[in-house]
């Protein structure tokens, strides 16, 4: 009866989206009140329906209906409560509905915190925004519905792919999906400015907080991503260039780029064109991360589905979207014309240049991505684009942007001197030069990786510092940091992350270590200044799993470290083993250790890595993020200022 309900809901849902893409825009165009304000309620009905539908299939899942098809297929009754719940959205049915139910979150946001908005301006957000939850609701209905009933019952279900069931389930994709679907509204908001041919400061500054809410998200779901591939999969490495890590990448790169763009719009009314552009590309390339995904196009552990005609349909979808968009945009370019003029060396030039690096890196991205996919198709041939492209390839951008970033904060708008900007950076420049110069002198490997990485890295974390510290003007009073906007603090931390990052980055690659080798039960070896020994390998069973896990001890300079257990599972329904690495983290480095086969000498295979600095990685990520929360809290975005600048128009009640 539940699960009747919840697909009861969906189809309901499905109803209410093609009204609010209909009705609401028809009111714009009539001026009617009535029809308009209709928006806010199907946008919150809508929101309410889906819940409903999702709470039905999540009981299914935690109960163990195994009659629904989908929990027969990715469960089992023995499998933890969490991963049961987590379970509902690893796979394609059950992500698809989280899918739909964020994007009518995101609709129903737009209502919640949306009053100061134009009223025009909002019905035709919502108008979009329904006409995408539509798109997807039809396509979940007719070729992806997660209510489907099995005859005859099976006994029990098949469980989860062995290499979801951890807790990184629990919360990557959700996070992913909040940037992903997030971006819908940038997308809404282009598009709603589009046809109602007014793009202004005050659009500007009602579409940044929008864009850095699914920024935030988006930041956050990568990180979470990077660790769990981390720490589950047991090769060592935070990134591959997966096409699916790219397909989530690709947007973060042209979100980064969209706020950035539409501070230039929120200040001085420039790069209009640009700026609603970005806002198409950037959502059209989260279409296309959920293409990739589901259509089984290209090869990935990632994938949800292998299935050409769904693939197809959301190819659709995507075609009648962003080229919908394309094309409007087109008819509107003329309409778009920027209202001032700035100088090579300002701070417009500064952000156009920035956006010209993170929007070329994203195609470098997107193109050795799906490269393979376009040799085979016109050139019959195989190929396979791995990290040595992307690194070689994506690196320079990143280099290039991390080097002006510093700069471009502090140059004035409209015009600025170059030379006066250096001599006040002239202390945080020595220093990292200095720093970098001195790291290289002590490093037993020569490599220019790791001091280059150390250069950007505190070049962008005092710049980013010292262009807050010039806020205290010339008499260095700090009280006056405490009314700076909260978008300033914000932007400050978000370059401290990210200079963080890249500096994490960096070091980890030029600096680790690592040993394969053979031991036996007692036995003890030597690796990078650290002792290790194989206490014991125990056979251990979990609720729906069976282990082989070693007792591996740490010692550094006779003083014990830690006592490491990586295992090998081994899952009997699924008929599927995975890696659990061990790792001990510090500040500093990680030893991460993984347990291969056992040999016919009755020894055991060990993987020893490592890793300095790997954990600052995420913890420059969690620092961006915090950024991003930081400006989202900024009190202009929080009341929507701007909105008396647009002159009002008449209303029908009717």
């Amino acid at each position: 009866m539940i699960t009747e309900l919840g697909h009861f809901c969906l189809i309901l849902a499905m109803l209410v989206a093609f009204l609010q893409c209909i009705v609401p825009f028809l009111g714009a165009r009539k001026n009617s009140y009535g029809m308009m304000n209709f928006g806010a309620t199907a946008a919150n009905l809508q929101f309410a329906l889906l819940t409903l539908s999702f709470g039905a299939l999540t009981h299914a899942f935690v109960t163990s209906d195994f009659s629904v098809r989908l929990v027969a297929l990715n469960s089992h009754s023995l499998k933890p409560l969490l991963y049961k719940i987590s379970g509902v959205w690893g796979n394609h049915e059950g992500s698809m509905l989280l899918w739909v139910l964020i994007l009518a979150l995101f609709g129903a946001s737009a209502v919640w915190f949306g009053s100061n908005l134009p009223i025009r301006l909002k019905a035709t957000v919502l108008s979009v925004q329904g006409a995408v939850g539509l798109a997807f609701l039809i396509f979940i209905v007719f070729t992806s519905n997660p209510f489907l009933r099995i005859f005859p019952i099976p006994f029990d279900g098949q469980d989860l792919n062995p290499l979801l069931q951890d807790p990184g389930l629990a919360f990557h994709p959700p996070f992913l999906y909040l940037g992903y679907v997030g971006l819908s509204m940038s997308f809404s908001f282009a598009v709603a400015a589009l046809i109602e041919g007014r793009i202004d400061a005050a659009w500007g500054r009602w579409v940044r907080p929008w864009t850095l809410a699914a920024w935030l998200f988006l930041t956050i779901g990568i990180a979470l991503g990077s660790w769990w591939a981390y720490y589950e999969l047991g090769w060592g490495g935070f990134w591959f260039w997966d096409p699916v890590e790219n397909a989530s990448f690709i947007p973060w790169l042209c979100a980064a780029a969209l706020l950035h763009s539409a501070i230039v719009v929120e200040k001085r009314e420039n790069l209009k064109s640009w700026t609603i552009l970005l806002a198409i590309l950037a959502f059209g390339f989260s279409l296309t991360g959920t293409f990739i995904v589901r259509s089984g196009l290209l090869t990935s552990v990632h994938a949800f589905a292998n299935d050409p005609e769904r693939g197809f349909f959301i190819l659709l979808i995507f075609c009648f979207f962003v080229g919908g968009a394309l094309t409007l945009f087109a008819f509107r370019s003329n309409s778009l014309q920027a209202k001032g003029v700035f100088s090579v060396v300002s701070r417009e030039s500064s952000l156009v240049a920035n956006n010209i690096l993170l929007v070329v890196s994203a195609f470098v991205v997107f193109v050795g991505t799906i490269w393979p996919y376009i040799a085979e198709i016109f050139f019959d041939r195989k190929l396979s684009v791995g990290p040595p492209f992307f690194n070689i390839a994506f690196t320079p951008f990143m280099v290039a942007l991390g080097l002006i970033l510093p700069i471009g904060a502090m140059v004035p708008w409209k015009r600025g001197r170059l030379n006066k900007i250096l001599k006040s950076l002239l202390i945080p420049i020595s220093f990292a030069i200095l720093l970098a110069c001195f790291v290289w002198a002590l490093q037993s490997q020569k490599t220019i990786l790791g001091p280059m990485g150390l250069f950007l890295g505190v070049w962008i974390v005092i710049g980013a510092l010292y262009d807050l510290y010039s806020r205290t003007g010339s008499n260095r009073n700090l009280l006056r940091l405490f009314r700076l906007p909260r978008s300033d603090w914000g932007k400050t931390v978000a370059h401290v992350g990210f200079g963080t990052t890249i500096f994490a980055i960096s070091a980890l690659v030029a600096w680790e270590s690592e040993d394969i080798r053979t031991a036996s039960i007692g036995e003890t070896w030597s690796f990078s200044g650290y002792d290790f020994t194989l206490q014991s390998v125990e056979n251990l069973s979990g609720p729906n799993y069976f282990s082989v896990q070693a007792s591996i001890k740490v010692v550094q300079d006779g003083e014990a470290v830690a006592t490491l257990f990586p295992e090998k599972r081994n899952y009997p329904v699924a008929q599927m083993p995975t890696t659990e690495a061990a790792i001990d983290y510090k500040l500093t480095r990680d030893v991460y250790l993984v347990l291969g086969d056992r040999q016919l000498d009755g020894k055991w295979t060990v993987r020893t890595y490592i890793k300095p600095f790997a954990n600052w990685i995420w913890a420059g990520c969690i620092i961006m993020a915090l950024g991003a929360l930081i400006s989202l809290s900024d009190r202009r975005y929080r009341v929507a200022a701007g909105a008396k600048s647009t002159p009002r128009i008449e209303i029908k009640k009717a």
